[in-house]
């Protein structure tokens, strides 16, 4: 059952549960609503470290939860956001909870604060429990916010409590075997999107009409699979609108790797490997509902990498949507093949500027760890925006160059380019070489979010599983894409 989020004056004296902001710094406001027992809490000996929670019993039958934030003076949107998400985990079994944020900093804006909170309880206490017998459900459905300018709070709320509705979408399309969700599935669930909003629409290609319409590098990887490819295109087109964001996102429901097969650990989490497509989708469609003003399409290029009998072999050589041919040296590096074909697409919709998302690289965790997303771009000043949106929506990202004397690792001796490198050389960095040769001139930024797109455990408003990586950043950008 969703949570309500409300913005109060004061907690309500029926809650079951009240949350209390504590801080280590050395200037240590105390939350002054009713209920709020701050004394309490540091009496039984917790300090407020960030990250961390008890509980003691309150008045009238209420349960007081200590979070810590750690130094009030230097409380970010971050951390409202993670200590919510922690918060939230240790109140899940209470039906009704408050919380105030009467004593945080006069720099932090109200309603970034409500965001955050909003962000930070609906993803904290995410689960995907679709195929698990049926167990102990969450109580937590009201979740009250006081202090502040209510309406401000309020807009907060709301607003976070969409976000995170989307990265939710995202996480469940990401947390699905592949077996239940391939092409088609992702296919109609972008569908199921549009059909639930009049400001979407949303059209599928076939493999016939990927054929047709000359997507080479998507049905070559297309053709080791039974499931049939598709080429999925979700846009929110408001009235009136002046300029168009594109984001594409890599679909590959399974990656075996195809000939070029992955190991048996490697395969594990391979249905992850469409999770750019599911953050692009579930952009657009939050997009929507928060009224950004621009043009804001997803183009989601999606199938199954498998070595079956028709399958591309190494040396094989494809012909993308814009005339470029690959030779394929590695049925592995897929997703720079059937990302060469989005990208190609949406350089012919003109649009102001470009976002891909990818599971591209392995050397992109090994260079950036599980938190954080390798940014690349070929316009300085589009990649500033994509970075500043990162930081406002609590994503990491980290710039790395796109040097042009590398791009001569991708020159091919049969073809007008091969889709790797030298082995053990700059892995992340070729890959977003290669896809720059597809966006032309026009504004782009790369997102290699091989890293960040599953956590391994809870920490924060990340939960162990799908994360959901970039769907705040791409509705971030959207809203203040100038």
């Amino acid at each position: 059952m969703p949570i309500s989020f409300v913005a109060a004056k004061s907690v309500p004296d029926d809650v079951d549960a009240v949350i209390v902001p504590v801080f280590t710094g050395p200037t240590v406001p105390e939350a002054t609503a009713h209920l709020l027992d701050v004394a309490h809490l540091r009496a039984s000996g917790f300090t407020g470290k960030p990250g961390t929670t008890h509980s003691v019993p309150g008045p009238n039958g209420t349960t007081v939860i200590g979070v810590g934030l750690g130094d009030n003076e230097k409380l970010t949107v971050d951390d409202v956001r993670n200590g919510a998400a922690v918060a939230a985990r240790a109140a899940r079994r209470f039906a009704r909870v408050g919380t105030t944020i009467g004593n945080a900093p006069a720099t932090l804006d109200p309603k970034a604060i409500g965001q955050a909170m909003a962000e930070g309880v609906v993803l904290g206490t995410y689960k995907f429990t679709k195929l698990k017998k049926p167990g102990e459900v969450d109580a937590l459905t009201s979740f009250t916010v006081a202090g502040g300018p209510k309406a401000r709070v309020q807009a907060g709320l709301d607003r976070g409590a969409r976000i995170a509705e989307a990265v939710v979408w995202a996480r469940d399309r990401v947390n699905e075997p592949a077996g239940h969700m391939n092409p088609t599935d992702l296919a109609n669930a972008a569908a199921a999107l549009a059909k639930a909003s009049p400001a979407l629409s949303a059209t599928s290609w076939d493999d016939k009409k990927i054929e047709k319409e000359g997507l080479g590098a998507l049905r070559g990887v297309s053709l080791g699979s039974s499931a049939p490819p598709r080429l999925i295109r979700l846009a929110y087109e408001p009235a009136g609108a002046k300029k168009t964001l594109i984001f594409v996102g890599k679909g590959i429901t399974f990656d075996s790797g195809g000939l070029s097969l992955k190991s048996g650990d490697g395969m594990m989490a391979m249905k992850t490997d469409m999770a750019g497509g599911a953050a692009v989708l579930a952009a657009v469609a939050a997009c929507a509902d928060l009224g950004v003003k621009h043009r804001v399409i997803g183009i989601v290029p999606a199938t199954e990498n498998l070595p079956g009998p028709s399958a591309i072999k190494p040396g094989d050589v494809l012909t993308a949507r814009n005339g470029t041919t690959i030779e394929v040296l590695n049925t592995d590096a897929e997703g720079r093949l059937v990302l060469a074909d989005g990208l190609s697409l949406a350089v012919e919709e003109k649009p102001a500027a470009i976002v891909d998302l990818a599971t591209l690289t392995g050397a992109a965790p090994i260079a950036l760890g599980r938190r954080i997303a390798a940014l690349m771009g070929n316009h300085a000043e589009f990649t500033e925006k994509v970075k500043r949106a990162a930081s406002s929506a609590g994503e990491l990202v980290w710039e790395l160059p796109l040097p042009a004397m590398y791009r001569k690792h991708i020159d091919s001796e049969v073809a007008d380019l091969q889709n790797i490198g030298r082995p053990g050389q700059a892995g992340t960095i070729i890959g977003g070489l290669f896809l720059k040769e597809f966006v032309g001139d026009t504004p782009w930024v790369h997102l290699d979010i091989a890293g960040p797109s599953r956590i391994d455990e809870a920490d924060g408003e990340y939960v162990k599983g799908a994360s959901g990586f970039g769907v705040r950043t791409l509705i971030e950008l959207a809203s203040s894409f100038r």
